[in-house]
């Protein structure tokens, strides 16, 4: 059991699960885990608390699980927020540089607050303040405009806001089980910092996450997010789907979708059948694994192309040179890969880390903990590093003048290192 007492806690909140980390920056800056929790998810639907009770006790079980793994009072916990509606707008704003001629920190802050401190719609909150571009003197700066000379400083930034209720409520089930709600970051942006590399997201990419009650994307460019959305339906509409074409239990439906699915039904073997077995009187099916195929692929399909008209939305569909990273409890389709490259024209992989913290859990590549993953790691870039731990020190022995052959102690310190290919955060 590890004793720590500047660890941080993440929850991504889906529809079927609830994932949890509980991380801290190590002595180098590192990201390492210390603890991680799964849970069966009630009361919450598509990211947005329905019932808070259920909820509350949902939290509880994987508050309760991460702390047998940590000595230490979790009294913090940080939520990955997945919910509809969501708006997205856009302020563009301008100053005179304070400095000589020269932009500098405090012009690019100033121009933020602004931002922060808008009036949007009534009962929204904004979440996310994303800077897209900046222009000097009428030209166009990077995103680290700080040291430019010029005069005048336009910004243009993407304002992320959410319903104020869906926050206060998620403050409510955390209330319930004693700690407080700290940072909430949107569950697309934490996927694609877990995701997606920075030579990826400078060349243009999309993070695509199916998870069971949402599809949720974010599209990147030149090294910032540019786009995001949140599709209202994902796995579950499949498994639905399934029970009702083929007429059997939800449960053999997910069963079927998990084992047995695949995205193109042209390649699934004809000649294979699965028996559904009989209830109440009731005989057995069979079921083709063709015939489930093509109705897990006219739903993807119809995932698919609602992403790809989102994708159209960000004026920059012909730009994304890397393609898109697909995540999520559904990704793990057979032949889902080769359906999202034939219906987008676009390239595309699985997701995987593409960093690793220093002590790797059980669990590190599962899908599952990805969002929780990339959440862990925007939230400790702004933590302190751990402490230093104090060496004992050992005391050299005296010699005695009645032992001349004793020669004295020899004192080492043992230093601790990590592998070369860690990847300290950035």
């Amino acid at each position: 059991m590890a004793s720590k007492t500047n660890f941080s806690v993440v929850i991504d909140v889906g529809t079927s699960k609830l994932a949890a980390f509980a991380g801290q920056k190590n002595q180098e800056g590192k990201v390492e885990i210390l603890g991680a929790a799964k849970a069966p998810v009630k009361g919450i639907k598509r990211g947005v608390v329905l019932n808070i009770d259920e909820a509350a006790s949902s939290v509880e079980q994987v508050l309760e699980e991460i702390q047998q793994q940590i000595e230490g009072e979790i009294s913090k916990v940080h939520i990955a927020y997945a919910g509809q509606p969501m708006k997205i707008f856009e302020h563009k704003g301008y100053r005179f540089t304070s400095g000589e001629g020269v932009v500098t920190q405090f012009d690019v802050d100033e121009l933020f607050r602004e931002a922060q401190n808008l009036q949007v719609e009534q009962d929204f909150k904004i979440l996310h303040i994303i800077p897209q571009m900046y222009i000097i003197d009428g030209e166009v700066s990077d995103l680290s405009p700080v040291g430019i000379t010029g005069k005048k400083i336009e910004a243009t930034f993407k304002l992320i806001t959410v319903p104020e209720i869906h926050l206060t409520n998620f403050s409510r089930v955390l209330n319930k089980n004693g700690v407080e709600m700290g940072d909430v970051i949107l569950s697309p942006l934490a996927a694609g910092e877990a995701a997606l590399s920075d030579d990826e997201k400078e060349m243009g990419a999309i993070l695509l996450d199916i998870g069971a009650g949402t599809t949720k994307l974010a599209v990147y460019h030149e090294g910032t997010m540019i786009h995001t959305a949140i599709i209202p339906f994902g796995g579950d509409v499949i498994t639905r789907d399934i029970k009702e074409g083929c007429s059997i239990l939800p449960k053999w439906a997910e069963q079927l979708k998990v084992q047995y699915g695949q995205a193109l039904g042209d390649f699934a073997d004809d000649r294979k059948v699965v028996t559904i077995p009989g209830h109440n009187g009731w005989e057995p099916k069979e079921i083709s694994f063709r015939s489930l195929a093509f109705i897990i692929q006219a739903r993807m399909e119809e995932i698919i192309d609602s992403v790809y008209f989102q994708v159209e939305n960000s004026g920059i569909a012909d730009q994304l040179g890397s393609g898109i990273v697909i995540s999520g409890g559904t990704a793990g389709l057979n032949n889902l890969v080769s359906l999202v490259k034939f219906r987008t024209g676009m390239d595309a992989r699985q997701a995987f880390p593409v960093f690793r913290p220093v002590n790797k859990p059980k669990d590190f590549v599962n899908s599952d903990y990805l969002t929780a993953l990339g959440m862990l790691r925007m939230v400790l870039e702004k933590a302190e590093p751990a402490p230093k731990e104090k060496k004992k020190v050992v005391k050299k022995k005296k010699e005695s003048r009645f032992s001349p052959w004793f020669k004295g102690v020899v004192q080492g310190v043992l230093d601790y290192v990590d592998d070369d290919d860690d990847v300290a955060l950035n």
